[in-house]
């Protein structure tokens, strides 16, 4: 895996203001300017992370997309998994959040775009793309604005391919209603040793029918 830095990204604009230099303090940063797409003002646990992605086929998934990765909790481990050709796409609001991976994970498979998950299909058409294997949340739909949600959801069924799974991890069991119009295999747990502690699902995509 191409080496992982805390450099800053060459030609970056010496006009934008300084970005916190610590996770910690970048997480905080967020929260506070947009309380209701970060959740939460404790990052994920790394047991958390590790049972989230235990599911994944990572031998096999070529395109890996995230909504709201915030400061990059789980973007090392997922570029720990990802196979050498592999993909991971990175989509956040917040444009201090893009700017702050930008920055600190130097690792040519990441591309970390300032947009809306509800425009996934677009964004991964304009990333090469028809399909992702696998999508991973931790966007609070519960706080999300009326109909945002529901566009989130439609757009990731549309998205992800045959065989993969949208993985979720909430505070509030509220996306479950989400989930099941449009996934009806669903597995879910919840994992306590998380502050705090967190419901997580993963909705697997219906396999490619045989042809005749």
């Amino acid at each position: 895996m191409p080496p992982i830095s805390t450099t800053q990204t060459p030609g970056a604009s010496l006009a934008e203001p300084a970005l916190p230099a610590s996770p910690w303090g970048m997480f905080l940063r967020g929260f506070l300017k947009q309380p209701a797409m970060v959740g939460s003002i404790v990052p994920s646990s790394g047991r958390l992370i590790r049972r989230m992605l235990a599911p994944v086929d990572w031998a096999g998934t070529k395109l890996f997309v995230e909504y709201g990765p915030g400061v990059g909790t789980f973007s090392r481990a997922i570029l720990d998994r990802l196979p050498a050709d592999g993909v991971y796409l990175a989509i956040d609001t917040c444009p201090d959040f893009v700017r702050y991976l930008r920055q600190t994970i130097r690792d040519d498979r990441m591309r970390a775009v300032h947009g809306s998950a509800a425009d996934v299909e677009r964004i991964v058409a304009e990333h090469g793309f028809e399909k992702a294997d696998y999508v991973l949340s931790g966007l609070p739909f519960s706080t999300l604005p009326d109909g945002v949600g529901d566009a989130i959801a439609d757009a990731t069924r549309a998205v992800i391919r045959p065989g993969g799974a949208f993985l979720v991890y909430q505070f509030a069991p509220k996306v479950h209603a989400l989930l099941t119009p449009r996934w009806t295999a669903i597995d879910h747990a919840v994992e306590w040793w998380n502050v705090p502690p967190a419901n997580l699902y993963w909705a697997h995509q219906p396999p490619a029918r045989p042809r005749d």
